[in-house]
């Protein structure tokens, strides 16, 4: 998949071409669907894509989308504004959101 410019263009391609239609919410250990309150923990999801959005004079603007599918077939996207580490979330679900994975970064 392919970034499309903007954030908001990147997150409506997302859910009109591609399916991801849930909006997830990070927690300490775990993503939330907040639609049925279903949470996921690290073993229960991939993250299919990672989209990089910096701010063209503030670096503060920086937002990093996941494109995610669990295990359970629920595709969505997570919207981080900073980067993960900015909150406090376990180590291991900071390893499945790493950036510099084996995993490639959207352009």
């Amino acid at each position: 998949m392919k970034q499309k410019g903007t954030l908001s263009q990147t997150l409506n391609m997302l859910r009109t071409e591609e399916g991801y239609t849930e909006d997830f919410n990070l927690l300490d250990d775990e993503l939330k669907s907040p639609e049925d309150r279903k949470k996921f923990l690290s073993q229960d999801f991939v993250v299919d894509e990672v989209y990089r959005f910096e701010g063209p004079s503030n670096p503060g603007d920086e937002a990093t989308l996941y494109a995610i599918t669990t295990s359970s077939g629920r595709k969505g996207v997570l919207v981080d504004g900073f980067n993960y580490t900015s909150g406090q979330i376990s180590e291991e679900l900071m390893n499945k959101l790493d950036l510099k994975g084996n995993r490639p970064i959207s352009d």
